[in-house]
């Protein structure tokens, strides 16, 4: 399945074919609307060249998150979110051989995926269950008890990323946002 979260089909493409692309999307999206912060790993990519995870965990720290930063940048915070993305590369390099897929193929279970999730720099518990939702709802990676490990993310609607596969969609789920901000407001 075609993924279409960031709604430009350049970066759509990268992340539906690069499991890394996919990784670090979903590590920048935090204070940055979701189709910018996906549409981040293209934009390395153009620049940088390769989205080789032992390639970016091994350049300059200050080229990097220069190249990073350059508008349009691939975060608000995009020299921090460089360091973050080195990180994760570096982790992934490491401990996965530079295959991200991994991380989830290798999961037998949702309580594992989750625990392999948490364990990567970027990822808390909300991330962590996100991720494992969009995996699940795009890419049909369901290891046995996923359900139960993101609790409402699993759920049909349009809470998350996760449910993000058109502009509909994407507009549908950053209401559900508005609303539940507005909810906790009050």
């Amino acid at each position: 399945m075609a993924i279409r979260i960031a709604q430009d089909p350049h970066a759509d493409e990268v992340l539906t074919n690069d499991s890394f692309a996919l990784l670090a999307g979903m590590l920048l999206d935090q204070q940055f609307p979701m189709e910018r912060a996906f549409a981040g790993p293209a934009k390395v990519l153009d620049r940088f060249g390769t989205l080789d995870p032992a390639k970016i965990a091994e350049a300059d720290p200050e080229a990097f998150a220069d190249l990073c930063a350059t508008p349009p940048a691939i975060h608000r915070y995009g020299r921090s979110m460089a360091g973050r993305l080195q990180a994760l590369a570096k982790v992934v390099a490491d401990e996965y051989d530079g295959d991200a897929s991994r991380i989830w193929t290798e999961a037998r279970t949702g309580e594992a995926l989750m625990k392999r999730l948490r364990a990567l720099p970027g990822f808390g518990e909300q991330k962590a269950k996100i991720f494992t939702a969009l995996l699940a709802k795009q890419l049909g990676v369901k290891p046995a008890g996923w359900t139960t490990v993101v609790g409402d993310y699993g759920k049909k609607g349009f809470r998350s990323v996760a449910d993000v596969v058109d502009a509909d969609s994407l507009a549908k789920v950053r209401a559900f946002k508005q609303q539940a901000k507005a909810a906790a407001r009050a």
